[in-house]
């Protein structure tokens, strides 16, 4: 996998060479969240603490966005829908619900789980196949579907 990181640093400059005011201010949002975290942890952080940071600030901003929207605060929703786009570039691609669907699928046939009573079995093989690359939520809402 690609380093964040360095992906991450090539866009500031070319934000800044543009002066792509919402970019620049976006990245260096996030470089001062994984400092944050370095800093806190005393650690250096791998591709997939970094990748973890940024999913987990989308997270929070699209949370802003529906609170937002939902009092009328349409100068907060564009801020936040900025850096949500800008924050995506820096992550793996997310996989479709079909591609979820088939790799749930197919777990289910690996485990052999049959009801819904068993679903943390299911869930414990199928989550490492799919972190970072689908929102939990989604994974559990086609889960729940199948196990029907």
């Amino acid at each position: 996998m690609d380093d964040p990181r360095a992906k991450m640093q090539d866009a500031l400059k070319q934000a800044m060479l543009a002066k792509d005011t919402h970019t620049r201010d976006a990245i260096r949002l996030l470089q001062s969240l994984m400092k944050q975290v370095e800093v806190d942890e005393r650690r250096e952080l791998s591709g997939d603490d970094v990748i973890q940071i940024i999913q987990k600030e989308v997270k929070r901003r699209q949370e802003s966005i529906e609170e937002a929207r939902r009092v009328g605060r349409d100068d907060l929703v564009e801020e936040n829908e900025i850096v949500v786009r800008i924050a995506n570039q820096f992550l793996p691609r997310q996989l479709s619900r079909d591609e979820i669907t088939k790799i749930v699928t197919e777990t289910i046939a690996e485990t052999g789980v049959t009801s819904a009573k068993e679903m943390g079995k299911l869930m414990g093989a199928l989550m490492p196949k799919v972190k970072g690359l689908a929102d939990g939520k989604l994974v559990n809402e086609i889960v729940r579907e199948q196990l029907k």
